[in-house]
């Protein structure tokens, strides 16, 4: 691991672990309260002390040395800083790349096996699309792409590719109108484009676009600041869509084994529902057939 990489972990670590402690409130982690002057949020450091763990060593991890951390440690700090299971995954994720190898995650998959293709277009009754950690949109069907119209269309793209719902979202005002809820999606794509950070700390188009990001949006360099981390698993997405209106669509986001860092994301409405009539809808309008967005799609 190059010196440049070993400080960028350890400025990642210090941040991360000082960003957790200042959330949480004398109150919240069972301390006595003096006062009402105090100079710092949350927790000082001499009060996140943990069994078994000096003040100094406790100031030696939060300055960004992880090296060696033991998994006792690694757990005690979590139980001290009340990190949920994304964080917790964070922390180890940070860890392991400042080990001494540096861990390197695998190489995420650039291309959509022809089994994933076929399976995207036997999907005909749902919005269905492959993504990869950093919003590449890398194949989507025929649903998908018409519900995704906006982003598809976007003059961001027009010239340069791949589709990224990331740049989308921040970068083109017409991601305001897409998500009805802009804050909640802009504050889940921060925090998941976080967690792949820590897992795949040496991916430089990783890097690239969070640095044009936080170069060319202050709302995503904002949201970057507070360090959250958080899994893209499951929930409800809310869309204006330009043809078919207001949309609330639950969706999946299912790993791919085979394939490193893709994700199969797809959206299920209830039967019969208005979100349901409006994607028949939708789909009464498309043509048929899997969508590979090329690099000017």
């Amino acid at each position: 691991m190059s010196d440049h990489t070993k400080k960028d972990v350890a400025a990642e670590v210090r941040e991360f672990l000082s960003t957790r402690r200042a959330r949480i409130t004398p109150e919240q982690a069972g301390l006595p309260v003096y006062g009402g002057n105090r100079r710092v949020a949350g927790l000082r450091r001499e009060e996140a002390l943990l069994s078994g763990m000096s003040v100094d060593y406790y100031v030696r991890l939060e300055r960004g040395n992880l090296a060696g951390a033991s998994e006792s440690v690694l757990e005690a700090l979590a139980h001290a800083l009340q990190l949920d299971e994304a964080e917790r995954t964070h922390l180890y994720d940070l860890a392991r790349a400042a080990g001494p190898s540096g861990r390197r995650s695998a190489v995420t998959s650039s291309r959509v096996r022809p089994t994933i293709l076929r399976l995207l277009d036997s999907m005909t009754g749902v919005p269905a699309f492959v993504r990869n950690a950093r919003f590449d949109v890398m194949a989507a069907n025929a649903l998908g792409r018409a519900l995704y119209a906006p982003l598809f269309d976007s003059p961001l793209f027009a010239q340069r590719g791949p589709v990224n719902s990331a740049r989308f979202l921040f970068l083109d005002p017409a991601g305001r109108d897409f998500w009805v809820d802009w804050d909640k999606g802009a504050d889940d794509a921060v925090a998941f484009l976080r967690t792949e950070t820590g897992r795949a700390p040496h991916d430089r188009a990783l890097t690239d676009l969070i640095g044009e990001l936080t170069s060319r949006s202050d709302d995503f360099a904002r949201r970057w600041a507070r360090h959250d981390v958080k899994f893209h698993r499951s929930g409800l997405k809310k869309f204006h869509h330009p043809l078919v209106g207001d949309l609330a669509l639950p969706y999946e986001a299912m790993e791919l084994p085979s394939d490193p860092g893709l994700r199969l994301n797809f959206y299920t409405p209830e039967p019969d529902s208005p979100e349901q009539q409006a994607l028949n809808l939708l789909a009464s309008w498309t043509t048929t057939g899997t969508v590979v967005p090329s690099a000017n799609d």
